[in-house]
């Protein structure tokens, strides 16, 4: 990512996408909490619980870029599961307050990493992906604006500005190699996407777009010359 986007994330996009997904989380009253989110198995609070989650091991590899010791985000992906679970099962007040802390202990770490480091590396969990600490600001972007959708409550990929949507349309890759190959049209970004070489062309918004591509919904808006739309596999 180049100075000038990452800057502009970090000044721009994510706190204020930050923000929105602080008011939503503080208007869910508690039942809502426990009411299913739009992704299968997990609650609203399980997905406030992931993102506060996500956040905190986000400003942990940067801060163990600062001080010199390699740290993974999660210690294992089982970890990582079981400590969603745990903090959702604690409750409103608890994932209230761990997501406040959390994207505040992130917003510093973000802050305090010099530039010379940006470049530095770290794994989500041991022997996992690895990461550059360049991308975090879109990581974390990525995870708030979707998951704030995921939500189901009053916030959706409607929401999404244009400029979050071609960052979402410009690092996407299928996650089904029955897809075949496509295009995608934002006939509101006035781009195309290609993937893979020919194949039709499906049109619709940016974020519409974005959310079928990261394998939510039924494609609903969005339309193929082909008359049929590509098969996208889960994000």
């Amino acid at each position: 990512m180049s100075e000038p986007n990452r800057q502009a994330i970090v000044e721009e996009l994510l706190p204020e996408a930050t923000r929105q997904l602080i008011r939503s989380a503080d208007s869910l009253t508690d039942e809502e909490y426990a009411a299913p989110s739009g992704l299968p198995g997990w609650t609203r609070g399980h997905v406030l619980a992931h993102l506060a989650l996500n956040a905190e091991g986000l400003a942990a590899a940067l801060r163990g870029i600062l001080e010199g010791t390699r740290t993974t985000m999660y210690a294992s992906q089982e970890a990582r599961d079981g400590d969603i679970e745990a903090l959702a099962a604690e409750g409103p007040s608890e994932i209230r307050t761990r997501l406040l802390g959390a994207t505040t202990e992130l917003a510093d770490a973000l802050d305090a990493l010099p530039e010379d480091q940006w470049d530095t590396t770290f794994d989500r969990t041991p022997g996992g992906r690895t990461n550059v600490a360049d991308d975090v600001p879109r990581m974390r972007l990525q995870e708030v604006e979707i998951h704030h959708a995921d939500l189901a409550a009053s916030y959706s990929y409607d929401g999404w500005t244009p400029a979050f949507a071609t960052i979402l349309l410009d690092g996407m890759r299928p996650r089904d190699e029955a897809a075949g190959a496509f295009q995608v049209r934002a006939s509101d970004l006035g781009r195309t996407w290609a993937f893979g070489d020919g194949g039709p062309t499906v049109t619709g918004t940016g974020g519409a777009l974005g959310w079928w591509l990261t394998g939510r919904g039924t494609g609903e808006g969005l339309t193929s010359d082909s008359g049929t739309l590509p098969q996208i596999g889960a994000w």
